[in-house]
């Protein structure tokens, strides 16, 4: 009888162990809305530039973890339109290496760092907005160590979310990295520097002689409540698109400086020359009210502020989209802003962004400028 009790015993023992080690899913829904109001006025009607109001993001979506495994899927809903976001699954090796494969934004440069509504200027600079890639399906490999962060992935086209391949075409391919080297990544003390690569094939045209032979990069004014391009360069003929991206972080106690230089150079066929299209910011940070900023680790960064802090920022941005060497004119823009960021909680951000921007050289366009007001009220669950 005895040893019939201590084999149950055992056995019991045994259960218990293995269910105690079968990982544990974990679901967590979230959520995101942005209530904007801007009033616009420009130099010229050209731009359609108009004051108003919106809701210019929507989103619902789930997370899940289950032992070494993550994922994501967002859906995004803005002026009657639905769209896909964020749909990946990421494995991760250990508390530094993973993989993640899908759809989302790759690290590249310090933008990298938020999520398009998480901009500590409301909205992000043109330079980035240009020069940089949105969403693209691919796979990322990340290593994210005390003093490095590196990062190597491979995508196709932007377009391949959008068309099967039998519109698209045989799709164009790319490879980016991102290289940064931190040697103080604490709460009040932050230096950052890194470096940005990448190189692109040439993307989907309507035009089947331009299909893939084409690039066209443009940004749009800094409101959402319009949302009209100010620059545009349409590159024909094109062969590769060539990246590169030094970036630099800056932090001490409640005080920030952010920049960023890109430059981009478009071979092409028919003896046409080289195309190259540069930018860059600067971003200066201020906590007004509150303790002293803290990095973001995971993804190259500054944290967001506390709940209950309060900034403002100045930020002046140039992006050139014009290369007379090529015979193409996107455009000069110039932009400075001032914003005001409040963290009432953990859940919602109010920012007042006001900005001045004028754009010269644009082929077939007037030269314009506009002085924007505008205000958003952000809540993210």
């Amino acid at each position: 009888m005895t040893a019939r009790v201590n084999l149950l015993a055992v056995a019991l023992a045994i259960t218990t162990v293995v269910c105690a080690q079968e990982p544990e899913l974990k679901v967590k829904p979230s959520g995101r809305i942005l209530f904007d109001a801007a009033y616009i006025n420009s130099s010229h009607q050209e731009d359609e530039l108009k004051s108003g109001v919106g809701i210019p993001d929507m989103r619902v979506g789930v997370g899940f973890t289950y032992d070494k495994w993550k994922g994501k899927i967002d859906m995004g809903y803005a002026y009657g339109k639905v769209n896909m976001k964020d749909v990946w699954l990421q494995y991760d090796f250990d508390k530094q290496n993973f993989v993640r494969g899908g759809y989302f934004i790759h690290q590249y440069g310090y933008q990298s760092a938020t999520s398009s509504s998480f901009k500590e200027t409301m909205e992000e600079p043109q330079s980035n907005a240009v020069f940089n890639n949105d969403r693209m399906i691919g796979l990322m490999y990340e290593y994210n160590g005390k003093k490095f962060l590196a990062t190597a992935s491979v995508v196709v086209e932007t377009d391949a979310m959008k068309q099967t391949t039998d519109k698209l075409g045989n799709e164009g391919l790319g490879a980016m990295t991102r290289l940064l080297y931190r040697p103080f990544a604490e709460r009040g003390k932050m230096f950052q520097v890194g470096i940005n690569g990448g190189i692109e094939g040439a993307r989907y045209s309507e035009d089947k002689e331009q299909n893939h032979k084409q690039f066209t990069l443009s940004t749009r004014w800094p409101t959402r409540v319009a949302k009209v391009n100010s620059q545009q360069a349409v590159v024909t003929d094109a062969k590769m698109m060539y990246r590169f991206s030094p970036e630099i972080m800056y932090s001490y106690g409640r005080f920030a400086v952010i920049g960023q230089y890109y430059l981009n150079t478009i071979t092409r066929d028919n003896n046409q020359k080289s195309f190259t299209g540069s930018g860059a910011y600067v971003t200066l940070r201020g906590l007004i009210k509150g303790r002293n900023y803290s990095p973001n680790m995971a993804d190259g960064g500054i944290a967001t502020p506390d709940p209950g802090n309060m900034e403002l920022c100045l930020q002046y941005n140039y992006t050139s989209l014009s290369d007379h060497t090529a015979g193409i004119y996107g455009g000069y823009l110039n932009d400075w802003a001032l914003c005001y960021d409040y963290y009432p909680n953990k859940y919602m951000i109010w920012r007042i962004r006001a900005s001045w921007t004028k754009v010269t050289n644009r082929s077939g366009f007037a030269d314009n400028e506009a002085t924007i007001l505008e205000t958003r009220l952000q809540v993210k669950f």
